[in-house]
């Protein structure tokens, strides 16, 4: 079996490698101090991504997405992962379970997420239940033609910049020879519906402006047209749709770690020749063992 990549392939990784080193990497410190992504800086950057090609490539071409297969996808995350993940995000790959859009949903969110217009984060964690989907608490009660939200999500990542929410809620219960299941229902919530608080959550000790956030919902209301797929299918839903994100985690875990050690790798290699210098230095009667500023910029 040949595990070599195409020619394609190769292109891809140079150009999106390329693309983080230009666009991305110089911004990482500033990016670090702050805590935040300024906003003329995203919007520079997504510009730039859109123009590049770049975004939303792991999105079918039919709906004016990359159109990459699953291999390429990986590779596109592997060498976004080197980079700062409040920068990386900025190239946007939105929730492939938007795919199951279908009728006005495609037209209000799906082909506006993938142009660039609109931004979707996934509310399933909650403080209760962690991602145990069957043990949520947080309950959508179908009431007058709308669904009454209920119930609070926890580290929902950058919840603070989206514009909607891709939310799962229990809709009721179903017996089973074990016992009573949940059913669980997809919706999609704007942000700014009445009844939805969005709250910053604890700092986290890496990934300095990408935030994870608490939503907080109170007798929120959204029609029932906001459902995504069948009510009570939304575990079968995410089943579909968000499995293949497991691969693209271990995609950018796998770029961050060749990052850290490359960087590692330099930094050796810089002490190792400056120690022979330095032995040299001694020879002859120096004894001058300052370090290069650059050093300690990397030992810190």
């Amino acid at each position: 079996m040949d595990f070599e990549l195409t020619a394609e392939q190769r292109l891809i990784v140079e150009t999106v490698r390329a693309f983080a080193a230009q666009e991305l990497y110089p911004h990482e410190d500033e990016v670090e101090r702050l805590d935040e992504v300024p906003a003329e800086l995203a919007r520079s950057i997504q510009g730039k991504a859109i123009a590049s090609g770049l975004y939303a490539a792991n999105m079918p071409a039919e709906l004016g997405g990359g159109g990459l297969d699953p291999l390429s996808v990986v590779l596109v995350e592997r060498e976004l992962g080197r980079a700062s993940y409040a920068l990386q995000m900025l190239v946007e790959r939105p929730s492939n379970i938007l795919q199951a859009c279908h009728g006005e949903q495609r037209e209000r969110y799906l082909r506006p997420a993938i142009r660039g217009e609109r931004h979707d984060c996934v509310a399933m964690t909650e403080p209760g239940a962690g991602s145990d989907v069957r043990s949520m608490t947080t309950t959508a009660v179908r009431r007058d033609g709308d669904y009454v939200i209920n119930g609070t999500k926890h580290f929902i990542s950058h919840a603070d910049v989206a514009d909607f929410v891709i939310l799962f809620a229990a809709t009721g219960e179903e017996q089973t020879p074990r016992g009573p299941k949940k059913l669980i229902t997809t919706l999609l919530v704007d942000k700014g519906t009445p009844g939805l608080e969005v709250r910053r959550g604890p700092p986290c000790v890496s990934n300095r402006g990408y935030h994870q956030c608490e939503l907080v919902f109170t007798d929120c209301r959204v029609p029932v047209a906001s459902r995504l797929g069948e009510e009570g299918r939304g575990f079968e839903l995410m089943g579909q749709w968000l499995g293949a994100t497991r691969l693209t985690v271990a995609a950018t875990s796998t770029g961050r770690a060749r990052r850290v050690l490359e960087a590692a790798t330099e930094w050796a290699a810089r002490r190792r020749s400056s120690a022979s210098r330095s032995a040299g230095s001694r020879g002859s009667g120096s004894s001058s063992r300052t370090w290069p500023l650059s050093w300690r910029r990397q030992s810190c």
